[in-house]
């Protein structure tokens, strides 16, 4: 059953959501709590044209992004809901016109609230850190 949700949440995150799509966010593993994706650099994303990095804002929405599809890793039914409550990113090295790749792992889940820490790596080098914190709602009651 696990691994049916996994290829739902896969193909959702991926397909479904237009930031996603566009940001060409692919989930390269994906665990109960744990996930890794990717994201190729694309000119868009450019934050600081005289040196080509990415936008500090697109890589915080990629850490978002993963803390989200942590909290799907638990959803019960289509119906749970997750929205972000706060989000904390230390960027710490600027990230090259090369592709990132973003880990994110449960830190605490309870009733109503989760707690991920997500990292962004560029070629093995971290470049930035960071935690979300998200409302967890699950809708059936019953679980």
């Amino acid at each position: 059953m696990l691994q049916d949700n996994i290829e739902l949440i896969k193909t959702t995150f991926e397909n479904s959501i237009p930031m996603h799509k566009f940001l060409g966010l692919k989930i390269e593993l994906l665990e109960k709590n744990f996930v890794r994706i990717s994201v190729p650099f694309r000119k868009e994303l450019v934050g600081d044209f005289r040196t080509n990095r990415w936008h500090g804002g697109v890589i915080a929405t990629v850490m978002d992004s993963v803390g989200g599809i942590i909290g799907a890793m638990h959803f019960t039914s289509l119906e749970d809901k997750i929205a972000t409550i706060d989000l904390r990113v230390d960027y710490l090295k600027g990230a090259g016109p090369t592709a990132i790749m973003v880990e994110g792992k449960t830190i605490r889940f309870g009733n109503r609230i989760l707690v991920t820490r997500m990292k962004a790596f560029q070629n093995n080098i971290l470049i930035a850190e960071g935690k979300g914190v998200y409302n967890f709602i699950r809708m059936n009651k019953e679980d």
